[in-house]
């Protein structure tokens, strides 16, 4: 097999963590140096085509020079970048070994079937010897881009011919390891560039050891376009949970969370970016983002050049710190280092000049990695509730508009959502008498009455929804805004109202008795039964709310006028046909609505039949 073709058997497989020691380049280079001179040993005892072995000798002899350069260059430098030296260096000793086979043979053998089994031919030679050959090409490859400060190389070596993205990588990752600030900086962007491109490329710069150079480049801090082209790779490669873990096993969090507490405007935003990402795609790695208290310097960053008034119009209980007091603590410290050593705060002054535009880009990539972190984590949720993240985002909505106002709706409804089956966040957070929650809840209000966009009004109205169980039975002003939206013109909007609603009125609500005969009250009947022809998951969130009303306010006049018994016996089959769960709501909801409605019969025609 030639070494091309090997290098494609090799950087298409799957490379397994390395879990024993490995051998030192030292000793990884010892055998093929020891069967280069093996090789020229047995080329001067050769007795047959002594040229063509001598000709051999004289490679062997220059790839042997080399491979003791790369030995003298290994000692000299302790951060050298061994994937690809480690890859030749295999494929040199398969090709040396088939030398020292070839050149045996033309020694003397007694016995004439030794002899016959002997015989070797010029071709033999002119295989081994174009296999040498690219040995060579490998080895002088690989000596340049270690003495050239880790500049990164686009020529190709023999072993990566079929396949140059190997070699740009190799090049590329040397780079980032070994070279100097600028080198690093472009090697860096190339490999953001190749995991931009596919996932292959992806794989292969994890499976080349890419992701620990990068993260070290990272936490270095060379300079602001090293650490922003480190983040930006590490963001492009980690675009799935495997990826996402192998930056987490390399202790990467500790390095991401330390830099985004003290670095500049430009970093924070990539790192921030990268800590999004990954919260995305990896469990394990959100979990460890709120081990290591990522949320302090986000919220600490959101919050920036925010007047947050509402703490000195409504006094805050003992539990929230002061603005002064938080500010203090969460000012730029070490704090954020697994170590617990201080980083200073050094770039404090410098944020305070940056453009507003990056400013607002930075409160952008803070507000998502916040909402891709609350998501599902009862942990981070806490968090965050915990600091003045709800005043904060809830004065981001009321002032901001875009991205940035949407990522913080976003993180709103996350929170919520996670606080929906969590009842101790949920009473420690949203109690509607805590100023955070009263906070966040007139902006939701008023995103839901005020706004005409479907991307707000849908976070807003599931965040109302979710918190469906910590409003008291005589809070009222959030039903007819809900209401209203039942006629929304947007079907999605609307069949979200119904939703929320629907959790208002439903059996697991104590006060769901009050909330369905406000609902009514609030002229919800009639929407509510449009809302019925609207396609199938419109028609099954319409009919699930109908049903809560109809068990909880079953002799509303409302309801007989609108035939609600009547739609709920015209669509109940076809409906069930695909939610059978829902066969014992409907059933309840019909027989219910049966024993108050005037004229209906009690001997309806069952819906098992």
């Amino acid at each position: 097999m030639s070494s091309a073709s090997t290098a494609t058997v090799t950087s298409s497989s799957t490379v397994p963590p390395r879990v024993v020691e490995e051998k030192t380049v030292q000793e990884e280079l010892s055998l093929p140096i020891l069967l280069a001179d093996r090789v020229i040993k047995s080329a001067q005892e050769a007795e047959s085509l002594r040229q063509d072995c001598a000709d051999l000798a004289k490679q062997v002899d220059r790839l042997s020079q080399m491979l003791r350069a790369e030995v003298r260059l290994a000692v000299s430098t302790p951060s050298l970048y061994d994937r690809p030296l480690r890859r030749i260096a295999s494929d040199i000793t398969r090709n040396l070994d088939r030398a020292l086979t070839l050149v045996r043979k033309c020694k003397k053998h007694s016995g004439v079937l030794r002899q016959v089994f002997s015989i070797t031919t010029t071709a033999d030679f002119r295989k081994v010897s174009n296999l040498l050959e690219s040995s060579i090409g490998d080895m002088k490859w690989l000596l340049s881009i270690f003495e050239s400060d880790g500049g990164a190389h686009l020529s190709l070596p023999p072993i990566a011919s079929n396949d140059p993205i190997l070699a740009w990588v190799w090049s590329s990752i040397s780079a980032v390891q070994m070279g100097q600030v600028k080198d690093r900086v472009d090697a860096a962007n190339q490999l953001a560039s190749l995991a931009r491109d596919n996932d292959r490329n992806k794989k292969m710069i994890v499976e080349e050891g890419g992701i620990l150079p990068l993260l070290k480049m990272l936490k270095e801090g060379a300079s602001v376009e090293a650490q922003t082209a480190a983040a930006t790779a590490l963001s492009n490669i980690a675009s799935d949970g495997e990826k996402v873990r192998v930056i987490v096993d390399a202790l990467g969090i500790s390095m991401i969370v330390g830099v985004l507490g003290d670095s500049q405007t430009r970093v924070q935003i990539s790192v921030a970016n990268l800590v999004a990402r990954m919260a995305d795609l990896d469990d394990y790695a959100q979990e460890e983002f709120v081990r290591l208290n990522v949320t302090r310097p986000l919220v600490s960053l959101l919050s920036s050049h925010l007047d947050m008034e509402i703490v000195s119009n409504n006094p805050v209980k003992t539990s929230i710190p002061s603005l002064i007091e938080m500010n203090k603590k969460l000012a730029y410290k070490g704090g954020y280092n697994s170590d617990g050593s201080s980083h200073g705060g050094s770039h404090n002054n410098k944020r305070e000049m940056e453009t507003p535009e990056l400013q607002l880009k930075l409160k952008v990539s803070c507000a998502e990695a916040l909402w891709k972190l609350s998501r599902g984590s009862v942990s981070n949720s806490r968090k965050i509730t915990e600091t003045k993240g709800l005043l904060c985002l809830a004065k981001i909505v009321e002032r901001e508009s875009g991205e940035l106002q949407f990522n913080c709706l976003m993180t709103i409804m996350e929170i919520t959502a996670v606080a929906e089956s969590n009842a101790d966040l949920r009473r420690a957070a949203f109690k509607t008498n805590l100023p955070a929650a009263k906070a966040v809840l007139d902006q939701l209000l008023r995103v839901i009455q005020e706004e005409n966009d479907p991307q707000l009004q849908i976070p807003a109205i599931t965040s109302i929804g979710c918190l469906a169980r910590t409003f008291p039975a005589r809070e009222t002003r959030i039903m007819g805004p809900l209401v209203s939206h039942l006629s929304n013109r947007n079907v999605k909007v609307a069949t979200e109202a119904a939703v929320a609603l629907g959790k208002f009125a439903c059996p697991e609500n104590f006060n769901c008795s009050e909330h369905s005969k406000a609902i009514i009250d609030f002229e919800g009947v009639p929407p509510l039964m449009k809302l019925l022809r609207s396609g199938d998951q419109p028609q099954r969130q319409g009919l699930v709310l109908l049903c809560y009303l109809a068990l909880n306010a079953g002799n509303s006049k409302a309801l007989e006028q609108a035939r609600a018994l009547n739609a709920l016996e015209g669509t109940a089959r076809s409906v069930l046909a695909h939610h059978p769960e829902l066969k014992d709501l409907f059933s309840r909801a019909m027989n219910h609505l049966t024993l108050y409605q005037a004229g209906a019969p009690l001997n309806r025609q069952s819906l098992a039949s």
